[in-house]
């Protein structure tokens, strides 16, 4: 197998040789993870030294081929026995798609891309804190934040699961209690941010169609929705662990620790609610841009206030758009179309990406939080000034004193 397989690298050298048998694994599903096991066959008599786990990637050096370690790593080397496990790490691929591509590009993606949401999150979690007593006045912008704030708390949430789950499926060892609880929480949370935005739309909308004072009031609409935000999505992970679990059939087969397709189809309980709410608020949104040029053109909107409502209906709209629209419409892509890279790809960049966009779009882009910043640093300034002001006048009174003891 040398001269078929060559132990070739960057430079078209083959300083590295095959000293085993080459097992060619062709299942008939997916498997994330695989062991083997190999007795070291000595051809040249020479010491063997580093040994490595490979396997042949036909896409490297332009298509010539080559042995490649990415995802393989060395379990033991002992009596000229070498064990080897090839795993890959987990994409948000998977979030959407069952028969989702293993590929380094996507684990990259993904984790970098986390990392980039999560510190984004944090951030928009910190300014709404600093902002929070400033916007408590008006009732609509207060409502507004409250459902920023609980969806940057649930996307942070979702990414750590989603993190650790990803960890306990690319472990050694499996662990089927804890990818069970890892999955839940990743299936909880996710939906929490899903039924959030739509809370906030539905709040627009609310907004948007009442006009004039009275109605609902700030207590009973942060029962709902909070009801709607947590309540619903806990009913649904609940349902769907209890009805799945008990048949093993919760996860995914190899401990991937995500909803299972192939056996219970439990990943409808994410795909069809959250499809459903990308649904409903691309409806929410034709009828408030209807309702907003309507007004416009009738000469309704000049009360400041309501010209007031209109804007944050507006910007939060565009925070619905590309989040729901762009973002989970490439996932029913990749449900599609598996096969396809380049969707897979792109649904990984803004899935991952997504806690930057609500930082841009659901915190720097709103003026009210501008405003607030603004009306905080006067206020940290002035407190300042007066005190160095107070210390100034002590000083001259104590000049003053000095003086008079000296005459």
């Amino acid at each position: 197998m040398y001269n078929v397989l060559p132990g070739r690298d960057e430079l078209n050298t083959t300083s590295s040789r095959v000293h085993g048998r080459v097992a060619l694994v062709r299942p008939e599903v997916e498997i994330s993870n695989i062991s083997l096991t190999f007795d070291v066959i000595n051809y040249t008599n020479d010491t063997i030294g580093n040994p490595k786990c490979v396997f042949w990637d036909f896409t490297l050096y332009d298509g010539l081929g080559g042995w490649s370690d990415d995802g393989c790593s060395l379990v033991y080397f002992e009596n000229e026995t070498v064990s080897c496990n090839c795993n890959h790490t987990t994409s948000f691929s998977i979030l959407m798609s069952p028969n989702s591509p293993r590929s380094l590009i996507l684990d990259y993606i993904t984790y970098i891309g986390v990392g980039i949401s999560m510190a984004c999150l944090v951030i928009c979690l910190i300014i709404e804190a600093i902002i929070w007593r400033k916007i408590r006045n008006n009732s609509t912008s207060y409502l507004r934040h409250v459902s920023i704030i609980n969806i940057a708390l649930s996307l942070l949430i979702a990414n750590i699961w989603f993190i650790i789950g990803a960890a306990i499926s690319d472990a050694d060892k499996k662990n089927p209690p804890a990818c069970t609880a890892a999955t839940f929480f990743i299936h909880f949370f996710y939906l929490a941010l899903f039924f959030w935005m739509l809370a906030s739309a539905l709040l627009l909308l609310y907004r948007t169609l009442s006009v004039f004072d009275g109605g609902l009031s700030k207590l009973t609409m942060l029962i709902i929705g909070f009801a709607l935000g947590y309540g619903a999505p806990l009913i649904i992970a609940v349902i769907t662990i209890a009805s799945t679990a008990p048949s093993n059939e919760y996860i995914r087969e190899n401990t991937i620790c995500w909803l299972n397709w192939d056996q219970s189809k439990a990943l409808l309980a994410f795909v069809i609610p959250a499809l459903m709410i990308v649904a409903i608020n691309l409806i929410i949104l034709i009828v408030v841009l209807y309702k907003i040029l309507r007004r416009r053109v009738g000469g309704n909107a000049s009360q400041t206030g309501e010209k007031h409502v209109l804007y944050v209906i507006a910007r939060s709209l565009a925070v619905l758009t590309p989040f729901f629209g762009l973002t989970w419409g490439l996932g029913i892509g990749t449900m599609v179309s598996p096969q396809n890279f380049g969707i897979h790809v792109a649904f990984a960049f803004f899935n991952s990406l997504q806690g930057f966009f609500i930082l841009v779009f659901g915190t720097l882009l709103d003026r009210t939080v501008w405003s607030a910043m603004n009306i905080r640093a006067l206020t940290s300034q002035g407190r300042t000034a007066s005190t160095s002001g107070g210390t100034s006048s002590s000083g001259l009174s104590n000049l003053f004193r000095k003086m008079r003891i000296n005459r």
